[in-house]
């Protein structure tokens, strides 16, 4: 049915319309009834559309003007009308037919020549009269399939079939569309028409569409897919590629900062533990069995920590790494226990590349601070530096055996804590400052970050407060 703005309206198991009403001019009304009226329902093949010889109704189809705000529907000139010689038994497929004849009947509006002359209006915004031909034409078939082909043809024919209440055909069109796939265009028209349809009819539509728009149901699927690419695939570059393009491209940055700032917990957790209990071993055991496990706990920490890093990676380019920071910042007993680890030598033959790849994720969280991408509040600005320095520090003392691309990152990682340190209160720089002197080189003009640290601090620390009174 159709509302007073030209739209389908739910639709309900019983009515009619006066959209679809006997032609006001026909002077054959008796009491006699009409040719195969109350016949037995026999196939619709036994009936062919628009054969003027067994027809028992007359359909007019004329193509409706949509009326301005006051004006009333007109029929618009020169526009398609279409003459149809149909049969009452067929038509009663429709609800909309049936329920009309059939009050027909009770009224005593009976045919004498045993036809019934009905029009149909057709508003444009039902679509063209050729949609309710071929929708008229489908009440004769009797294997829908055969006649509908393509999602396009289903949603230009659902409406109408909506409209007449032709259920055998809204049910088809409904398990055709949760059958196939649509375009973006054809989804649009389907979330448009499933108001229109019943619960039962749109809840397998429905569950393909949408969880209900909780951002939950978002959030998982990201972090599902975070998973994925770091797990099922540590060596491959594309499934991570492919993850990092949705990531940026997703519409909402929330939902991709949870699903990060989840993974990057849970990964850190792991990397953690897997350090504690390589510190902390039990002894108990065979010497062979505790050495099994400690090289288990290694690796397990080395390859969680790649995890991390390609996370924290993943979060700064997307400008959602705050939480990470301030993680970061808070890992005096982890740093403590990297420190115990790394003073040693056991780790060298097992994890040779460990210590970079967390030296790396701490550069890459303290380059965003320091460049103000991440603005940390002071105190985790402090304790980034403070926790962080000792392991830097441990690292460089064994610089000597390092890789030359270790050594370019321990230099960057200088750099951009002594940055972070300007920041900092002189008190807190102060006291940081000194711990960097193992920052310095044999030659001095190798190492121009600490020197020029330590003149921006001695010329703050000299220089006369400013007159606060004048400026007020």
């Amino acid at each position: 049915m159709t509302g007073s703005n030209g739209g389908l309206m739910k639709r309900h198991r019983n009515g009619s319309s006066n959209r679809l009403s006997e032609s006001e001019d026909n002077p054959h009304h008796h009491h006699q009834k009409p040719f195969n009226f109350h016949r037995n329902p026999s196939s619709s093949s036994t009936y062919r559309f628009d054969d003027s010889v067994t027809a028992d109704v007359i359909l007019s189809v004329n193509l409706e003007s949509i009326p301005f705000d006051g004006d009333e529907p007109s029929v618009v000139d020169n526009q398609e009308s279409v003459k149809l010689y149909l049969h009452s038994n067929v038509l009663r497929r429709s609800k909309y037919f049936s329920a009309l004849l059939s009050d027909r009947w009770h009224e005593g509006l009976i045919n004498n020549s045993r036809v019934f002359n009905l029009n149909l209006k057709v508003q444009a915004s039902m679509g063209t009269v050729d949609v309710h031909l071929t929708v008229l034409k489908l009440l004769y078939a009797n294997d829908f399939a055969n006649e509908i082909n393509s999602v396009s043809a289903v949603l230009s024919i659902l409406p109408v079939a909506l409209e007449l209440l032709f259920e055998d055909l809204v049910r088809f069109c409904v398990n055709f569309l949760e059958a196939v796939p649509w375009t973006e265009e054809e989804e649009l028209r389907v979330l448009n028409l499933i108001p229109f349809l019943r619960q039962e009819e749109s809840n397998e539509l429905l569950s393909r569409l949408s969880h209900g728009g909780k951002d939950s149901d978002a959030d998982e699927m990201l972090h599902g897919l975070i998973l994925a690419a770091i797990h099922n695939h540590p060596n491959a570059v594309s499934p991570k590629t492919f993850v990092a393009k949705l990531l940026r491209e997703f519409s909402s940055r929330d939902s991709v900062k949870r699903a990060l700032d989840k993974a990057f917990e849970i990964h850190l957790k792991v990397v953690k533990d897997s350090l504690e209990e390589y510190s902390s071993p039990n002894f108990r055991g065979d010497h062979n069995e505790t050495e099994a496990i400690q090289r288990l706990n290694l690796h397990t920490a080395l390859t969680n920590g790649k995890y991390l890093l390609w996370l924290v990676e993943r979060m700064i380019e997307l400008k959602v790494a705050d939480l990470a920071v301030k993680e970061w910042s808070e890992q005096a007993s982890f740093t403590a226990n990297l420190q115990r680890a790394f003073r040693e030598d056991a780790w060298r033959n097992i994890v040779p590349g460990f210590p970079a790849v967390i030296l790396r994720c701490t550069c890459k969280l303290a380059s965003a601070v320091a460049a103000g991408s991440i603005l940390a509040a002071r105190q985790v600005r402090l304790k980034l530096v403070k926790d962080w320095l000792p392991v830097l520090i441990v690292c460089k003392e064994n610089a000597s055996q390092s890789p030359l691309s270790h050594k370019t990152l321990y230099q960057e990682l200088e750099e951009t804590l002594l940055k972070i340190i300007s920041t900092l209160p002189l008190s807190d720089s102060q006291d940081l400052l000194q711990k960097c002197l193992s920052f310095s080189t044999r030659n001095v003009e190798d190492c121009p970050h600490l020197v020029s640290a330590f003149n921006t601090w001695f010329r703050r620390a000299t220089h006369p407060p400013p007159d606060c009174g004048k400026l007020n």
